[in-house]
């Protein structure tokens, strides 16, 4: 009874089942939301369409995803975390069996919405599972092997859809993370623990609304939210049209090597632990200052004509932007007043909705100004928003004196 009082430590096997289910859940959402992302240059040609039509199958996913997170957040705090988690795993592989027959692109667009609901409900679940079933102290390890999870979720989801259909043929691909996601799905199903801390919320929807009003009129959480959107626009916008640029001379870059590019993020899978640990010495600011730069000067590097270079910019980028972010993220929750799970969750819709920017509305820069235009406006934006982060933090020093 005394470890269910304070939760599962790094020395019992729960921990390890918890930490093992969440990661797999983790890892076949984020594959499954940016399995299409290697994809959009082959649907171009597939379905005779525009870059921004294609980059829809990414808008329009993570878009329906920002509406589920809000959606399961509140049902889970009144229902438990354990179903919707389990839940958002079946629904989330459904789609993939309508998409690998469908024959249309505007209903692979539609099935992605969709998936993109059924997406939300692990993340909008598994954190707050893991804040109320592990120990304070094993928490950390378990939340930032959580987040890492996401990271090498994303890399595994682009190198399957861009090597199977590279081998076999895209409908051959969904249909493999399909199967991928059932597996994960009856694993998570038997071996996730039943909650034992679980507190039933009876908070009002006006309540749970005034909550997310008060975060929004908190200038120090709403400079927050805005930098999560701004870093997820560079982010994606990169590596949403990376793979046009590349597909075309002089690279001319096949389907399955593109892919392996996207082994990149793992180092997003290691740059988040490591960050926080050195932040904690140094301080989140400074650290946070130093991701943003990584990420601007990596982008910067792939207007280069070599191909070892441009990778060598793709891997400083994902180092600088999951430092940024994994300070940023934890930012908030110390920043927050109260019904810190609220803030967190706005903080994860500002970071989808920079995701969906970064895929649609930079579609007409790629238009007009191609690659050149890509990486400049995903490097002014940080650039911008870090000088104006500073000047607000130095006018507030000046104002205590």
């Amino acid at each position: 009874m005394n470890t269910f009082k304070k939760g599962y430590s790094i020395k019992d096997r729960q921990f390890w089942v918890i930490v093992m289910s969440l990661g797999l859940a983790s890892v076949f959402v984020f594959a499954s939301m940016y399995s299409v992302q290697p994809l959009l240059p082959f649907f171009t040609v597939q379905f005779n369409l525009s870059a921004s039509y294609a980059s829809l199958a990414m808008s329009m996913t993570t878009l329906s995803v920002i509406i589920g997170l809000l959606v399961f957040g509140f049902l889970s705090d009144r229902h438990g975390r354990l179903l919707f988690i389990k839940v958002a795993l079946i629904l989330t592989v459904i789609p993939f069996l309508f998409m690998a027959f469908s024959d249309s692109f505007f209903h692979i667009v539609v099935w992605r919405f969709i998936q993109g609901f059924a997406i939300a409900g692990v993340p909008a679940a598994a954190l707050a599972y893991i804040s109320e079933e592990i120990d304070s102290q094993s928490m950390g390890l378990a939340t930032s092997l959580y987040i890492s999870s996401n990271a090498l979720g994303g890399t595994i989801g682009r190198l399957v859809m861009g090597s199977v259909t590279e081998r076999y043929s895209w409908e051959t691909a969904f249909l493999s993370l399909a199967l991928l996601g059932f597996i994960i799905f009856i694993i998570v199903w038997l071996a996730l623990p039943k909650s034992k801390h679980f507190v039933q919320h009876c908070r009002s929807i006006k309540t749970d609304v005034h909550g997310f009003w008060i975060h929004l009129k908190n200038p120090n959480l709403l400079i927050l939210f805005g930098l999560g959107i701004i870093l997820q626009i560079s982010f994606t916008g990169m590596w949403t049209f990376i793979p046009f640029h590349l597909t075309e001379p002089p690279f001319s870059l096949s389907l399955k090597t593109i892919s392996f590019i996207f082994l990149a993020y793992s180092l997003g899978i290691v740059g988040s632990p490591i960050a926080s640990a050195i932040a904690e010495k140094i301080g989140i600011n400074s650290i946070r200052t130093i991701g943003v730069l990584l990420l601007v000067s990596g982008i910067a590097l792939t207007l280069s004509h070599s191909l070892f270079i441009i990778i060598v910019g793709l891997c400083l980028a994902c180092l600088g932007f999951f430092t940024a972010h994994a300070l940023t993220s934890a930012t908030v929750s110390r920043s927050a007043t109260h019904q810190k799970g609220s803030a967190s969750s706005l903080y994860l819709v500002s970071y989808y909705i920079g995701v969906t920017c970064g895929s649609s509305l930079l579609s007409p820069i790629w238009g007009f100004y191609q690659w050149q235009g890509i990486v400049i406006m995903t490097i002014i934006l940080p650039i911008l928003y870090i000088l104006f982060l500073t000047i607000t933090h130095n006018r507030r020093k000046s104002e205590c004196y």
